[in-house]
């Protein structure tokens, strides 16, 4: 951990409307009326870790789960009480954002939106599971923006099945036309044994190979319209790069409170079990919720960090991931055209950048892991 502290909060709010067949975050549908002890749990936890966190904090991220479905009071609550951030991100629905909440949002210290669009496509949308429709998206933008807010990202999903590249075109134009300062565009990944997977496996199978076309399209129609590719799956505008993603990708310290949340600090990592009641029940009674540890050896924090950090478009320095880069390896991919060696950093080419894990892999996988310990 920095001797500064911990700098990145995460706080997840899992209550949602209805669960979207292809989700695979840990959701609670409804619940109304356990929102604001959830909330209180949630404020316990952040007092018993708060020693963990730098005197300034520089990003906070309210993820979910539908965070603006959180009954208002105990959002308020929250968002009241959360330290404060020259960056606080909120997930939103769109079929949530009304005039009220986008004023409350932006008076309570939040300063960017994360609205979850997928696509704006009737059809696809149906698919999806998801309840908001187009004039939904473009209502709810049109009220953040009417707040004040200058900072919003939407969120598309491309490989839904039944999409077209024409559907994904579509999408990109009606993203573009409410000139958001941030688009996050991601693959569609339906899990193993899921209903979604269930009922759409054989056009997932049949669609994969469109995948590679597809990301190329969304790359080419974004980066010419002006915003910057800065990582993988996110493009934007004027250094409007999502603060608190960027502090995972360049493996900066972090804090999760929640259910199922996520922390790494100092060489550890826990993960808070999924299960509601027994969150709140643990920090009712001043003690950490049940949660599991894992210590963090240095082969797999030198692979992590060359593994995100070269989803970014700006090199990793070489001499903090040297020793679990294979130079034959690197040598080979240079050749290729795949990687390069800017300065003292590496970095991948934009060739490279679109076969994306696969040349990060073959990168450090044939570098035996005692070589880290």
């Amino acid at each position: 951990m920095s001797s500064e502290g911990v700098r990145h909060l995460y706080v997840h709010l899992p209550f949602c409307a209805h669960r979207c067949g292809y989700c695979d975050f840990v959701t609670l549908v409804g619940r109304q009326d356990g929102h604001r002890a959830y909330v209180d749990a949630l404020l316990a936890e952040l007092e018993l870790e708060r020693d963990l966190l730098g005197p300034r904090v520089e990003t906070v991220f309210l993820g979910g789960g539908t965070p603006t479905f959180t009954e208002q009071t105990a959002l308020l609550h929250l968002l009241s009480t959360l330290p404060a951030a020259p960056e606080a991100t909120v997930e939103a629905n769109p079929e949530t954002v009304t005039p009220q909440l986008a004023l409350l949002l932006r008076e309570a210290g939040v300063t960017r939106v994360s609205l979850g669009a997928q696509s704006f496509q009737p059809r696809l949308l149906d698919v999806l599971e998801r309840r908001a429709g187009p004039a939904d998206v473009r209502r709810a933008f049109y009220h953040l923006r009417d707040a004040c807010f200058d900072n919003i990202s939407l969120d598309l999903i491309y490989g839904i099945p039944g999409q077209s590249a024409s559907d994904l075109e579509r999408d990109l134009g009606e993203a573009l036309a409410l000139g958001p300062e941030h688009v996050s565009c991601y693959e569609l990944e339906s899990k193993p044994g899921t209903r979604f997977a269930h009922a759409w496996g054989t056009e997932l199978a049949r669609q994969s190979e469109s995948m590679e076309g597809y990301f190329e399209l969304v790359v080419t129609t974004l980066v010419g319209a002006g915003y910057r590719w800065y990582e993988t799956a996110n493009f934007c505008r004027d250094g409007r790069q999502a603060r608190h993603n960027l502090g995972y990708w360049l493996g900066r310290d972090y804090l999760g409170l929640g259910i199922g949340a996520v922390s790494t600090v100092g060489g550890i990592r826990w993960r808070n079990a999924p299960g509601l009641a027994s969150y709140v029940a643990a920090l009712a009674d001043g003690q950490r919720p049940p949660r599991e540890i894992e210590p963090l050896d240095n082969a797999t924090r030198l692979i992590e960090r060359v593994m995100l950090g070269l989803r970014l478009d700006e090199p990793v320095p070489f001499a903090e991931v040297a020793p679990a880069v294979d130079p034959l390896a690197l040598e080979r991919l240079r050749r290729l055209g795949l990687v390069r060696l800017a300065g003292d950093g590496l970095a991948l080419t934009p060739r490279g950048r679109f076969l994306g894990g696969g040349v990060t892999a073959e990168l450090i996988a044939e570098i035996p892991a005692k070589q880290y310990n």
